[in-house]
């Protein structure tokens, strides 16, 4: 255990002292302020007399303009960069050691090698955990500021749910990142990895899932409700193979308690169907709903730093 609490503390002082780390951070900060900014001036737009979670409502309301995906709410800026944080904190673990051969090095010393990859991965961890919680403090502390209703009871522990699924997101994208770092033996091809799969995922899978779903469920204006039905279906269930839209659903669930479903189509549909407004689920019933989401991502990163670790302990490590 000193071992991997040894490697755990070099590493986490190294991301909180490294250039890039920091660059990152000030960039991230900056589009979260300024898109809670935005949407605290647009929140009356989104606000009426029945509006029982105002505060969260700052949440999902859309603030700054993106050129390509234009107006974007805060879980969608988490949902961006938290994969950009996940894989700087795990691409270069492994090879960077490797290829500076203090790797070896290292492990000459009274040191577990297990401790070596664990304690990496937990110091990215608490680094990403950190940073999560800090990002959300701020909109929190500065949307509070600004349109001065105070959070309730409910609505806190909303937020500390979806920081949970926050920190489950980024950790898939650290393991994804350390699998690379170890299966590569340069950061250059483990960062070019990573990056490559996370735009596939953040921006190609779902077309590929209308594509595929509209081809074998083709559907227009005129189509029935059941055709629309199992064309919504068909799409989430390809799309789902992305983290984002694990992700997606899980924090429009936490962060919308009117939503009853993970899909806000048939939740649309559903409501202009019986002409009822949706009232608010309690956390419980939420955190049922996305509990599927949540258990896929906790497998899927499980999965990837399981491969990482296999493969870190059978490599053969030669000493420079």
């Amino acid at each position: 255990m000193s071992g991997l609490f040894a490697v755990f503390w070099k590493e986490l002082s190294d991301h909180f002292t490294h250039l890039r780390f920091a660059i990152l951070l000030i960039l991230v900060y900056v589009f979260a302020i300024v898109t809670i900014y935005i949407a605290a001036g647009h929140i009356r737009g989104y606000v009426t007399e029945a509006t029982q979670f105002v505060f969260l409502t700052l949440f999902v309301v859309p603030g700054a303009r993106v050129p390509i995906l234009g107006e974007i709410s805060f879980p969608t800026i988490l949902s961006i960069f938290i994969p950009i944080i996940g894989i700087i904190l795990g691409f270069d673990a492994i090879n960077s050691e490797r290829a500076s051969g203090n790797l070896s090095r290292v492990l000459s010393q009274p040191l577990y090698r297990d401790s070596v990859i664990n304690g990496k991965f937990l110091a990215g961890l608490v680094t990403l955990s950190i940073l999560v919680v800090s990002i959300v403090v701020l909109v929190a502390g500065m949307g509070l500021r600004m349109i001065g209703v105070p959070p309730t009871a409910e609505e806190i522990l909303r937020l500390f749910a979806f920081i949970f699924a926050s920190i489950i997101y980024g950790a898939f994208w650290m393991s994804l990142a350390v699998l690379f770092s170890v299966l590569s033996k340069t950061t250059a091809t483990s960062v070019l990895a990573s990056v490559s799969v996370w735009i596939f995922l953040f921006l190609f899978m779902f077309t590929i899932a209308s594509a595929i779903a509209s081809a074998v469920v083709p559907i227009d204006q005129n189509s029935s409700l059941e055709s629309i039905t199992q064309w919504d279906e068909l799409y989430r269930t390809i799309s789902r193979i992305s983290p984002s839209t694990l992700y997606g659903e899980a924090t429009a669930v936490l962060l919308v308690p009117e939503l009853g479903t993970a899909s806000p189509l048939m939740m649309l549909i559903g409501t202009e169907t019986a002409g009822l407004q949706p009232s608010p689920l309690p956390l419980s019933q939420s955190l049922l709903i996305i509990w599927p989401q949540l258990t896929s991502l906790i497998a899927l990163t499980a999965l990837c730093f399981a491969g990482s670790y296999i493969r870190f302990m059978r490599e053969e490590i030669r000493s420079t």
